[in-house]
């Protein structure tokens, strides 16, 4: 008699199974229009995503800053000049016994100057070459008369102040590859923030998938109990708690259908992806467990990483600074000088025959004779903050190769963390079919299956977070080193907003 019972469950049992998978699938293909893998949700964030918008645009800018400070040194042809400058009012002249008089002045001038203008980093001089010429009418008396410099050179030299433009030369290019390094960096953050945002999903998309099952499980065990009970062979307590589980599973999956509908509408947010299109993630199982040198990580993140670009301009900066702090506290001196040729006329061309020479030669100073002690301390404060920045340089650069080793360390003791959990996934999910099978068999409780499925749904959630550990260390290492272990080659990204240029 027990016999033809059990059979008689099972009978039920598979049915309802066939039934309720049909159905699923149906529902999934509704619903779930798109599969992503970790890979492809990885480049759509580097496509499309908000966040490399941000990054592409914060590059560009300073593509422009390199592009601008690259013509800075470069010939400079300039158009300058007054058209027209009217005039028309009283002016107080003073006359040869000393009265002022009032007399009425309207006037017309135009002026106009080309200069070629050229910049000498290695010096710090600045030279020009230029020709000018003015047109002045004076309406009270009607006369027209021209005036102007067919040919002037001139040049500006500051005589004991730092040469400013050769040290922008040092830490310009180093700005600029700082830049450019850290648009790679960016890149690789929002992959590792995608990849974030990816095992969020996937483990809430695994509870629901979890859900989902356990329900579905849950309502065939009573389905079960109830033939049981009519045959009078489950006690009501047992039969009561099934109920529960029911109750409960139902509870769960509506708590997970909203996780899920959150966590759907932050990867799609972060990664670009249209609201309205449906996905569903894979499990990222297909990887290559590698070993990482400490030395070629530590050797790669020097080579690749702004950092060190960066410890290098802080101390060229230091240094500028204290030269600055002594050159301006000293003597201070600028030399100038022009030479070229002048003449007036009643016509413009009168102004070109036989122009006259024209020269000017001058040296301004500067000398600080009582400052309280102002240029001494102010030579020591920066002196004091050069050995500082030497001191953090150091400390910042140990503790930057330090990282890169940590983390390759920690990535080294991940693989075999995951593999522990995915043997230890495997044995659950083995272990909860055999249990399932047991207690529709009337072998074991209903408590002793609780057991056996929260330790499959503890071992899966572990699994995956392994996985997730284990990827976002790779990530994470890719980040802090700029290299790709897997390709074994740096890694390199173009900005499409540059090529446009």
């Amino acid at each position: 008699m027990r016999l033809k019972i059990n059979i008689i469950l099972v009978i039920i049992l598979i049915f309802c199974s066939i039934q309720e998978e049909v159905m699923g699938n149906v529902a999934s293909k509704d619903t779930i229009e798109q599969r992503l893998t970790l890979g492809e949700v990885v480049s759509l964030a580097i496509e499309q995503s908000p966040a490399v918008k941000n990054a592409q645009n914060v590059n560009i800018n300073y593509y422009w800053r390199w592009r601008n400070f690259k013509t800075r040194f470069r010939p400079q042809l300039v158009l300058s000049g007054n058209l027209p400058n009217y005039t028309q009012s009283n002016v107080g002249v003073t006359q040869p016994d000393g009265s002022l008089q009032f007399v009425n002045v309207t006037n017309l001038s135009t002026s106009a100057r080309i200069a070629l203008n050229q910049s000498i980093p290695l010096t710090g001089t600045y030279i020009y070459a230029s020709t000018s010429a003015i047109r002045f009418q004076d309406y009270n008396k009607n006369t027209v008369n021209f005036s102007g410099s067919p040919f002037s050179i001139g040049f500006t030299q500051p005589v004991f102040a730092i040469n400013t433009m050769k040290w922008s030369q040092k830490t310009e290019p180093m700005v600029h590859d700082e830049a450019q390094k850290n648009f790679i960096e960016s890149i690789e953050r929002i992959s590792y923030n995608s990849v974030v945002r990816f095992f969020r999903f996937l483990l809430v998309q695994t509870n629901y998938n979890l859900a989902e099952n356990n329900l579905k499980n849950s309502r065939n065990n009573l389905r079960i109990a109830q033939t049981k009970k009519d045959l009078g062979t489950i006690s009501e307590n047992d039969f009561a708690r099934i109920q529960l589980a029911v109750l409960n599973a139902e509870k769960a999956l509506s708590s997970a259908r909203f996780e899920l509908k959150n966590a759907d509408f932050e990867l799609k947010s972060y990664i670009g992806l249209s609201q309205d299109q449906a996905i569903g993630l894979e499990m990222p199982l297909s990887m290559v467990l590698f070993d990482v040198d400490p030395d070629k990580a530590v050797a790669q993140a020097i080579a690749n990483r702004k950092e060190t670009t960066y410890f290098k301009r802080r101390l060229v900066e230091a240094d500028r600074d204290l030269k600055n702090a002594k050159r301006s506290n000293g003597l201070s001196a600028t030399l100038s000088g022009s030479y070229g040729l002048s003449n007036s006329a009643e016509s413009l061309s009168g102004v070109y025959q036989k122009p006259e020479r024209q020269q000017t030669l001058s040296l301004s100073l500067s000398i600080p004779i009582l400052d309280w002690g102002q240029s001494t301390s102010t030579v020591k404060l920066a002196e004091s903050q050069r050995d500082l920045v030497i001191y953090d340089v150091e400390k910042d650069k140990e503790d930057f190769e330090r990282s890169v080793v940590v983390q390759v360390e920690q990535f080294g003791l991940l693989k075999d963390q995951l593999k522990t959990a995915k043997e230890a996934d495997r044995v659950a999910e083995d272990g909860y079919k055999i249990a399932l099978k047991h207690f529709q068999n009337g072998e074991i409780s209903i408590t002793e299956l609780n057991i056996s499925q929260n330790e499959r749904e503890n071992a899966k959630r572990d699994y995956i977070r392994s996985l997730e550990t284990y990827w976002e260390a790779y990530y994470n290492l890719r980040i802090l080193t700029l290299y790709d272990f897997e390709k074994d080659q740096p890694i390199s990204y173009n900005n499409p907003l540059s090529e446009k240029q």
